[in-house]
């Protein structure tokens, strides 16, 4: 019990040290303001790529060095390395006021140590993991001088035609609110300006995800309702976190761009969130308002975005332009520019650039913290975490190190650019782990032979005799095919997701040798691969894995490691299927019997199912579901429910489980999804061990937001769900809500 009064009481002092904190940084942001002309103002809602500074000299590139001198640039994104932004901050700091620059920069999914994808980074379902890579990152990008970063994408996404899937978290609203959380915790640390720490990102402020047809930067059309309760709950937790920024989106949501979206930026975001951090555009997505139609020219979008509660222009040169006069000609009041001057200024003021304009510039800190080898060793770690054995027909998997000969094949079998996947800042593509190098570093006394088979993309099938003599002599194939890097990413859209080139080709080749085939799938989406789905022995989906990836892949394929991921994202039949969620409603004509379609909601070329479900992913080892109990059947006002059940480990090695609980609420006010995700655990366990695994059930997990977005509980009966994948349930329980 004293325990418990010393940690409140600290608890408490730290409490009302940060508060004062704040008040200090609040008065020292007036009296700056107060000081500050309106062209000075509108500076620091100024944010200005810096590729041009790597170029050769031209007028605009001493165009741009005069307007960071004058104070007129308030932040720079692209400028990297100690060297180069001690250089150009030095510039900022001859400005009148002296107000130094924030850096930014994409990290994405690691600075010089890449880490896997986002999206396969959430197929770990394990927020520790996630934590600890947004951690190096931004450890790594801060001893480079970053003090920002456009990260977490929180987007959810469930359409994998969309390129930019590969940067959030999946499908799913509840997995991808934690993740969010767990990237922003990570990314910023235990305080933000702390110098191995970086302001994170929560983007794209809303719905950016959902682009009609797949196609990057389209429009969205969808009810608020579904805003409400799919899209907008993952940047909440992102804000509740504490991310130090959001930035807004390319698209339109209901006809009106994001960018000058005030429901979106003041009503939500400002208002009801009560959220303090600043809102930044995307790439031009202000000046993008005029070929949207929405402003007649870029003074009318400066104008617009400004008034939304957009608050810093990203390279669209509006508000740089046309702001000034605007706050002069009364279109934009100044309350509205001082309380987006005053956001940034703040976070200025929490890095302690004012206090050291350069303390993240540090050459001895970039040179120890870039050369640590133990981010190595996490990157491996996670990437090991994300791999998805998607099928092991007559236990294949794990391989034998004995003297066999394995034979290593594909296209992307010996790339080391392809593990990495897009968004890579300063990757050493020479110390990336290709897949056959990491088999050669595990494979004992195997014999491993290679052949590349045809170039990534595998337009030609000039090198199949080659590849196909190679297996023949071999015990066991590993075919590692998929896309290449460039194909999944901003601007990445596809209309065909299947396997490009030939490979499918290829794989049917090899397949007639007899051999055993082990496929390893590199991609940033899920991909269409039915023949190989339904032919192959065995599927580890390794997405793009990072630096460590070909030895990520070893371990797995040699059961060094058991694999244990899940998939966060479905993955459809055909593209006609899409967009296609576990989380899908009922219909008036549901399909029960699959046999039987007539009139009702179905394909009459193909079932409904998808070829891989919402949290599918094997394991080396076997697990039981077993006792589900509820500590009550009924549920009412503020009590809560237990739920619990035994799942013990049948197999004979040691494994890791994601279990899954999902309900279902069958009769309400509005449709609800016939499964919902409301909890998972990571349970690791030996041969025979058996844990009591429990949830807790209460009347914030029965709500959801009504046809008045009211986010309440309705009285009646909810259906709840245990298993291994949302197509794997395997006990189910029954909880009545009375009011």
């Amino acid at each position: 019990m004293k325990t418990k009064y010393i940690a409140a009481a600290i608890g408490a002092a730290f409490a009302l040290c940060a508060q004062a904190q704040d008040t200090q940084i609040d008065r020292k942001v007036t009296d700056l303001m107060k000081q500050m002309t309106v062209a000075e103002k509108v500076g620091q809602l100024h944010q200005l790529s810096g590729r041009q500074f790597t170029g050769p000299t031209s007028s605009a590139y001493a165009d741009k060095l005069a307007d960071i001198r004058a104070g007129k640039v308030g932040s720079m994104l692209n400028v990297i390395g100690v060297a180069d932004t001690r250089e150009i901050q030095a510039l900022a700091l001859q400005s009148r006021l002296k107000i130094p620059l924030l850096f930014s920069l994409d990290v994405i999914h690691g600075y010089k140590t890449v880490f896997p994808v986002p999206l396969g980074e959430a197929a770990s379902w394990d927020m520790d993991a996630i934590e600890l890579s947004a951690r190096i990152a931004a450890k790594e990008a801060a001893a480079a001088g970053i003090h920002w970063t456009f990260a977490p994408m929180v987007d959810v996404a469930r359409d994998p035609r969309w390129g930019r899937v590969m940067e959030g978290a999946g499908e799913d609203t509840y997995l991808g609110s934690k993740i969010a959380a767990a990237r922003v915790h990570g990314f910023q640390g235990k305080k933000l300006g702390a110098t191995d720490s970086v302001m994170a990102t929560a983007k794209h402020f809303a719905a950016y995800g959902a682009a009609i047809a797949g196609r990057d930067y389209n429009a969205v059309d969808m009810s608020e309702q579904q805003l409400y309760e799919v899209y907008l709950p993952p940047f909440k937790a992102a804000a509740d976190a504490g991310a130090a920024t959001f930035m807004n989106s390319f698209n339109t949501l209901n006809g009106v761009p994001a960018t000058g979206s005030a429901f979106l930026q003041r009503d939500i975001l400002k208002g009801a969130w009560k959220y303090k951090g600043f809102v930044v555009s995307d790439w031009g997505s202000v000046r993008e308002m005029v070929p949207h139609g929405y402003a007649a020219d870029l003074s009318d979008a400066a104008v617009k975005a400004i008034n939304a509660g957009s608050d810093m222009d990203m390279e669209g040169y509006a508000y740089s332009q046309h702001l000034e006069a605007a706050v002069k000609a009364g279109k934009v009041k100044m309350s509205v520019l001082d309380d987006a001057v005053r956001r940034v200024l703040t976070k200025k003021f929490e890095l302690g650039l004012f206090d050291d304009p350069y303390r993240y510039s540090d050459a001895a800190r970039e040179k120890a913290v870039l050369g640590d080898a133990s981010h190595r060793a996490a990157a491996l770690d996670v990437a090991q975490k994300s791999m998805v054995l998607l099928k092991n027909e007559g236990k294949l998997l794990p391989l034998s190190r004995e003297a066999k000969r394995i034979a290593v094949i594909g296209p992307l079998a010996d790339s080391q650019r392809d593990l990495e996947g897009g968004w890579v800042v300063q990757g050493e593509r020479a110390k990336v782990v290709s897949i056959v190098e990491g088999i050669r570093n595990h494979a004992g006394k195997a014999e491993i032979s290679y052949a590349q088979a045809c170039a990534p993309g595998c337009a030609s099938s000039e090198g199949f005799a080659d590849a196909v003599a190679t297996a023949s002599r071999s015990d066991v194939i590993v075919l590692a095919v998929g896309e290449t890097w460039d194909m999944s990413g901003e601007a990445k859209s596809r209309t065909d997701i299947t396997l490009p080139g030939q490979q499918e080709a290829l794989f049917n080749a090899l397949k007639a040798t007899g051999k055993p085939i082990v496929v390893v799938m590199l991609s940033g989406r899920p991909l269409v691969f039915n023949t190989i789905a339904d032919k192959a022995d065995a599927i580890v989906y390794a997405w793009f894995p990072g630096t460590e990836g070909g030895n990520a892949v070893a371990n797995v394929l040699f059961g060094d490691y058991n694999p244990s991921g899940k998939l966060p994202i479905t993955f459809p039949r055909s593209v006609g299927q899409i967009p296609l969620s576990y989380a899908q409603y009922n219909t008036g004509r549901p399909v029960v019997d699959e046999k039987n379609i007539v009139y009702r909601s179905a394909y009459i070329d193909s079932v409904n199912t998808p070829r891989y479900a919402f949290g599918h992913g094997l394991s080396y080892t076997d697990f039981k579901y077993s006792g589900l109990a509820l500590s009550s059947a009924t549920l009412a006002g503020a009590q809560k429910a237990t739920l619990s059940f035994d799942l013990t480990n049948s197999g004979k090695v040691e494994g890791t489980e994601i279990v899954q609980m999902y309900l279902r609420d069958m009769v309400s006010s509005v449709v609800r999804p016939l499964k919902e995700l409301k909890g998972f655990q990571k349970v690791h366990l030996k041969p025979g061990e058996t844990r009591r695994v429990s949830f807790t059930i209460d009347r914030d997990t029965l709500s959801f937001f009504n046809s008045q977005l009211k986010w309440s509980a309705e009285a009646g009966e909810f259906k709840l769900m245990v298993g291994s994948a949302s197509d794997d349930l395997r006990l189910e329980g029954t909880l009545r809500l009375t009011q």
